[in-house]
């Protein structure tokens, strides 16, 4: 595994087959997807061969459009380079007349495959480099002790944005309120829209007074300076940090609860949906195409206007997933198709959707999904405004230093690959631009039908996963022939960097086909394992959204017996015989454990906690998902340093401390007898000083754990036996469960019907055999 993370700190790419099978029906026959895991805006500063910033403009194929690198054949007597992907010949421009072998452009360099560029002819004046924009979109109709939380949240944001920064404030409970920033003569001004009527941008327009006294222009779009708009008329509403901190800490100090009563047997009258679309409006008509965030911070279900989830009566309960299997579902697809026509817009306009969701009950996450997900946003969600989860979350959205999100804007992703590849889609934070081209596939996956996609939002963690389809070439010699057993890939992304400045990286991929009969060993010696697990996780999770009567454990478990019938090496009929080669050792672990996680089995989750997972999985790199996917357990005792235990109930000892990773959760585990010595207070005599240790050693390493983390993780520490336990016992396998006679003395069972992992891969090889 340790050379596909090499592969990835010098591209961002991981691919669960490195090398590829050269037909379709090779393609099919290898059960997992021909996919590619690719991060964008991947820090390459941590590769020592990484290249400097390009300070000129790209060349660009004259036929294909993909640029140079490092696999165009170049011609140095005729100045000519040869594109790898068409094939088509191209001259040097004149400023490229001195280069030969030894005097090579960076982009050439053999060990430079990705190149950023930022050329000063397109950033004749950027803008000032901090002057983001944040509007801030908050619920009011919360406890005034849930209120309390947000205010001191939202003060300290705004003492960490910088000072360019340009802020904007709405606030929605029945109705919404358009606060004014930039008022004259001292007296706080708000506007405010009824919150169950749907307002165009128009209306907007022309209620907040942009034009005043004059005319409105009779054709065209209003957007924005360039069209129409004064300055002085955006700044009532939009005003740099240092301009207006006064005024915002004020208004957020007065912030109170929604005036409007409630009564016993009803829910708030919350308008969630008009909020967010008042506040798209705004930023559509001040700020378009610039990067802007609308960052909403919801208390509860919305129950009025468009993007209800739930009607104010309390005796109609939320959607549950039983209720959407079933399509008891009033109110859900009006709402889900309202959020896709506000994330068209949104795209559209370039601006980001986020969303801090914090209550008990569910909020509408899984309506919103298309809109954040589209949008590239982040979203978070936690039981409480003062819970660490959200308050540690929003404080790294805004933080700048070593654990900075590095965030981007208004990014163009595009492919280019070889001829006998074709683009299915994009499984990821991202939006179809629509751009159909000869690399299309016929199969779509995810957002396809396209060879460009826009990205509202995009920071160094956003992983895309595209998957692509072989072209029909059902004679494996006519591989040889045409493509000299190499294909190509080049990735072009084109954002705005946290400078203000247009950048865009270009990386360039190569890989060869494999066909034929002596193939099977060439596919496995270029297989990753753990790439492969996360493609399937994305996959299944797909599946489960937009597939009617879909069966994810039959599904997982099919594609699973296949594969190891392909791969596997056994006499037929003999399950004893059967051996997997170490490549591929692994993957039915991290099948098993995809079954049982929270993408899989909804049972027990919320459909707004399993629309929230799975936007994590669809935007996380390989390394962090295989976490969610199957967490790693690690083991502190007297007689051992920290080691890595099996996730497994048989790591569970009295005398034990153990530290279970499942990226949403952290859970420090006690022991019975270390709990015993802990409330005893042992850790605190002198001559128990390495006891302290102990205790100390597992807090340090998830502490490191936590702050390396987007959303922060929730940290539990329990103790054996223990309600709290039961997070760390559910990820467990169960090897010993109440019905098993083997229980470890002083160890645990667990109280499951589930088969162990020892049964499950039993039967994989009984089945994998006939």
């Amino acid at each position: 595994m340790a050379e596909f993370v090499t592969l990835e700190q010098q591209d961002g790419v991981r691919m669960p087959w490195n090398v590829i099978p050269g037909t379709k029906q090779e393609a099919s026959n290898s059960v997992i997807p021909v996919s590619i895991f690719y991060t964008p805006l991947k820090p390459l500063s941590s590769n020592p061969n990484s290249p400097p910033l390009l300070p000129y403009s790209p060349l660009r194929c004259r036929s294909c459009r993909s640029i140079l690198n490092p696999f165009s054949v170049v011609d140095f007597a005729a100045k000519i380079w040869v594109c790898a992907f068409c094939f088509n010949r191209n001259h040097f421009p004149t400023h490229y007349a001195s280069i030969s072998d030894d005097n090579l452009p960076a982009e050439l360099f053999p060990q430079y495959t990705t190149v950023e560029y930022e050329s000063p002819s397109e950033n004749p004046n950027p803008r000032n480099p901090n002057s983001s924009v944040c509007l801030f979109v908050v619920d009011t109709c919360m406890i005034e002790e849930e209120i309390g939380y947000l205010k001191l949240a939202l003060a300290q944001a705004l003492e960490l944005l910088p000072e360019e920064s340009m802020v904007g404030l709405i606030t929605f409970g029945s109705f919404v309120n358009v606060h004014e920033l930039g008022f004259g003569g001292g007296v706080p001004k708000s506007f405010v829209f009824k919150g169950g009527k749907e307002i165009t941008k128009e209306q907007l327009i022309e209620q907040l007074g942009f034009f005043g006294k004059k005319p409105k222009p009779v054709t065209g779009v209003v957007a924005g300076v360039r069209d129409g708009l004064s300055a002085e008329s955006i700044t009532r509403f939009l005003l740099p940090v240092s301009e207006c901190e006064f005024v915002l800490n004020s208004l957020l100090e007065e912030l109170q609860k929604d005036p409007w009563g409630v009564a016993a047997d009803e829910r708030a009258t919350r308008c969630t949906g008009t909020a967010l679309s008042i506040a798209a409006h705004l930023l559509g008509a001040c700020v378009p195409g610039q990067g802007a965030r609308i960052m909403g911070f919801v208390g509860g279900p919305s129950t009025e206007g468009p993007g209800a989830i739930v009607s104010k009566n309390l005796s109609e309960p939320i959607r549950s997933h039983k209720d959407l299997d079933k399509d008891a579902v009033p109110h859900y697809h009006k709402a889900v198709k309202f959020y896709e026509g506000l994330s068209k817009q949104l795209v559209h306009q370039g601006h980001v959707l986020d969303l801090f969701a914090c209550a008990l009950d569910q909020v509408g996450v899984a309506e919103l999904k298309v809109a954040v997900e589209k949008t590239g946003g982040l979203v978070v969600l936690a039981e409480s405004f003062g819970h660490s989860v959200f308050k540690d979350s929003l404080k790294r959205v805004f933080q700048t230093g070593e654990y900075d999100l590095g965030p981007a804007s208004n990014g163009i992703f595009e492919v280019n690959c070889s001829r006998d590849l074709k683009v299915q889609g994009i499984i990821g934070p991202c939006a179809s631009l629509e751009k159909k081209s000869l690399l299309c596939s016929e199969t779509v996956i995810g957002q396809g039908n396209t060879s460009a996609w826009k990205m509202c939002g995009l920071d160094k963690a956003t992983t895309l996963c595209l998957f692509f389809d072989i072209a029909k070439k059902d004679n494996p010699d006519a591989i040889g022939e045409a493509t000299s057993n190499q294909f190509y890939l080049q990735f072009l992304t084109y954002y705005q960097h946290h400078s203000g400045r247009m950048r865009l990286r270009v990386t360039t991929l190569s890989r060869r086909w494999v066909a034929g009969p002596g193939s099977t060993q060439d596919l496995v010696a270029g297989f990753d394992q753990e790439a492969a697990a996360v493609t399937m996780a994305r996959l299944v999770s797909f599946k489960m959204e937009n597939e009617a009567e879909f069966d994810p454990i039959r599904w997982l478990d099919r594609s699973l017996i296949r594969l190891c019938s392909r791969f596997g090496e056994y006499q037929k009929d003999s399950s004893n015989s059967f051996s997997l080669s170490p490549r591929l050792s692994i993957f039915p672990q991290f099948i098993f454990h995809l079954r049982r996680s929270q993408f899989v089995q909804v049972f027990n989750n919320s459909p707004d906690e399993t629309a929230y997972f799975r936007m994590i999985l669809n935007r996380e790199n390989v390394t962090n998902s295989v976490v969610m996917l199957q967490p790693s357990l690690i083991s502190y005792s007297f007689h051992s340093a920290a080691e890595p235990a099996l996730l497994d109930v048989a790591s569970v000892s009295p005398d034990r401390i153990l530290l279970l990773d499942a990226y949403f959760t952290v859970v420090i585990f006690h022991g019975a007898t270390v709990a015993q010595w802990r409330k005893e207070g042992y850790q605190t005599m002198p001559e128990h000083k390495t006891f302290a240790e102990l205790l100390q050693a597992p807090r340090d390493d998830a502490d490191g754990l936590i702050k390396e983390r987007f959303p922060v993780p929730r940290l539990v520490i329990c103790d054996q036996y223990g309600s709290q336990a039961r997070f760390l016992l559910a990820k467990l396998n169960p090897s010993a469960t109440y019905n098993s006679s083997n229980a470890p003395p002083g160890g645990d069972v667990i109280f499951t019907d589930d088969v162990s992992f020892e049964v499950f891969l039993n039967h994989l090889q009984r089945l994998a055999v006939q």
